[in-house]
């Protein structure tokens, strides 16, 4: 199965109520991005545990691992969980950059060092959610 098939089955598995969201957001990030890498990560590891939410990869970062390993994986990331959404922004040093720039203008979200969470995405300002997107893009 191709990338756009494997992510368009996971935005069908996903309760109505996140799907539009997932979907607004997937075809926000390709208008913004129109040439960039997509990937799809299904969650699991090499041997099939899974390890993560799956997740819908825009661009690519070269991962550096302390033991001297490098691995080419996405920059910016969208997946549902439990209570709503995460966009996460990978390569971010300053892990009280997100929050410091953008924390009190998302709206109801919440922010990690490189990732924003948030319920539905009616509820957060979806131009500073761009505008963070945009900006964790050209930092790496």
């Amino acid at each position: 199965m191709n990338i756009q098939a494997q992510i368009q089955a996971y935005i069908e598995s996903l309760p109505t109520s996140k799907q539009a969201d997932i979907q607004a957001l997937h075809q926000r990030l390709i208008q913004i991005f129109p040439n960039c890498k997509i990937w799809f990560f299904d969650g699991k590891n090499e041997t099939g545990k899974v390890v993560s939410n799956p997740t819908i990869g825009y661009g690519t970062l070269e991962m550096k691992y302390a033991n001297g390993k490098t691995k080419e994986w996405f920059r910016i990331g969208i997946s549902t969980n439990q209570s709503g959404i995460s966009v996460y922004l990978l390569g971010i040093e300053d892990k009280k950059y997100l929050d410091q720039t953008y924390g009190q203008k998302l709206g109801k979200a919440s922010t990690s060092g490189y990732c924003i969470k948030f319920k539905k995405l009616q509820e957060i300002n979806i131009e500073v959610l761009e505008e963070a997107i945009k900006d964790a893009y050209s930092r790496i």
